[in-house]
């Protein structure tokens, strides 16, 4: 199973930027993390982090079409106004799971990407990505064998 994690803008500065929100953690740190759960899960992980939104709509068009099987992503700053992703994930038809290290309901931030998630983790930092990967997986799983 491969899936491919979108580390959205701003994400590469994890550790360092406003770590009272998303703590101490940085990205080279959450990476092993989610690696290590990747291999854990029996999952190819592949990891890419944008600050640019054409950058991410052209990762995801080139892993649907290699035959990745699911997208994990934290759209950051792109959360509130990616409508050009949203399209690309319309587009694609990918099993998708978004994460967000803090409560974005909390925060009074709406994601526009949301209604094309198939599930959503909020508010438990790091943690979201452990969830988040392996609900992915479940689903992914779920969907090769047909409906149960």
């Amino acid at each position: 199973m491969r899936i491919l994690l979108i580390q959205g803008a701003n994400m590469g500065w994890l550790g360092f930027r406003q770590p009272e929100l998303y703590g101490t953690t940085t990205a080279a740190e959450l990476d092993a993390i989610v690696t290590a759960e990747a291999e854990r899960l029996g999952v190819d992980l592949e990891i890419a982090y944008t600050n640019l939104e054409g950058i991410a709509i052209d990762r995801i068009y080139e892993a649907a079409r290699s035959g990745v099987d699911g997208l994990l992503m934290n759209p950051a700053g792109f959360l509130y106004a990616g409508y050009a992703l949203r399209d690309c994930l319309r587009g694609v038809r990918l099993p998708y799971v978004e994460v967000h290290m803090t409560n974005i309901e909390r925060r009074d931030m709406r994601s526009v990407l949301a209604g094309e998630a198939d599930g959503i983790v909020v508010g438990l930092g790091i943690d979201s990505y452990r969830f988040g990967l392996e609900a992915l997986a479940r689903l992914i799983e779920r969907r090769s064998h047909g409906p149960s």
